[in-house]
């Protein structure tokens, strides 16, 4: 059983290796900061980031803020303030109001950059009033990706200190199962309006209805899953080796995607990609479009 998290400092001496030397590298960056709000989501990498922190710099000295918004499933909102209370972490709740800004909802190449400037407008204030700077838990990997969120945060003087200390995805797992987070393990969970194809306009009726349907095929035994959004058609992702399974289970799909509100669904072939809705993107550069 995991036992609750302490606010004595970390005890980085049972680190070996790499990880130690990136470990006090990330020490040494929080010092250097000094007071952070940390974009707290309830991920593993924003967990790390924010318990690393804590036990680093203080309770004091670190703010975690959820970002609520019509983009982020109700029980994953649940989840991070049950594990902030558990870890001990100085909690907070923020609204974010990309849902009333045009330009995101209309989901074009740019939707994550405008969603993340509606989330520093909310945290910067609260950074003023703590005298801190807004820290994000990115790792080195999602500097290969398409993440133009990354790009508006920055600009607002957002902070990255896993890339500064060098942490990989599963550098960011590594520490967190030593210093026991729960969630150490846990699939990777961004917001709800990923699912829709580029152009496809964001509806709280369309996030809702991927977010029921990913819910259930979860509770069928298949955690990493994704539902993307074409119109009245779910197409499912699931890691490749569950596929078959999956397949397995028409009965279960049909009656999940109906009480979810979609007429059918189709199983991905190619099986779960993160961010495979960027695929798109690529091939249009590819092409010349």
């Amino acid at each position: 059983m995991q036992t609750r998290a302490n606010a004595s400092p970390l005890n980085l001496a049972r680190l070996t290796g790499e990880l130690e030397t990136k470990a006090t590298a990330l020490a040494s960056i929080l010092n250097g900061i000094s007071n952070v709000v940390v974009a707290y989501s309830g991920g593993v990498d924003s967990a790390l980031l924010a318990v690393f922190a804590t036990r680093t710099l203080g309770f004091d000295r670190v703010l975690s803020a959820t970002a609520v918004s019509g983009s982020l499933d109700p029980l994953e909102r649940t989840e991070a303030a049950k594990m902030a209370r558990f870890w001990g972490l100085r909690h907070t709740e923020v609204n974010t109001d990309e849902f009333n800004d045009e330009r995101y909802l209309r989901n074009d190449a740019l939707r994550c950059y405008y969603c993340k400037s509606s989330l520093m407008d909310q945290l910067e204030p609260i950074a003023r009033a703590e005298g801190a700077t807004v820290v994000l838990g990115v790792n080195t990997d999602d500097l290969g990706e398409y993440r133009p969120g990354q790009k508006a945060a920055a600009e607002r003087g957002a902070m990255f200190p896993l890339v500064g200390a060098g942490f990989s995805k599963v550098d960011v797992r590594e520490l967190a199962r030593l210093i026991g987070l729960k969630v150490w393990d846990k699939p990777a969970a961004p917001c709800l309006s990923s699912r829709l194809p580029y152009g496809t306009r964001v509806t709280i009726g369309a996030v809702s209805k991927v977010a029921s349907a990913e819910r259930s095929i979860r509770e069928l035994g298949f955690p990493v899953v994704r539902v993307r959004h074409y119109g009245e058609l779910a197409s499912i992702e699931v890691e490749k080796g569950a596929i078959a399974d999956l397949a397995l289970r028409s009965s279960d799909l049909e009656r999940i995607v109906s009480e979810a509100g979609y007429e059918g669904y189709r199983i991905d072939p190619l099986g779960f990609r993160s961010g495979s809705l960027n695929e798109v993107l690529v091939a249009s550069e590819e092409e010349g479009v």
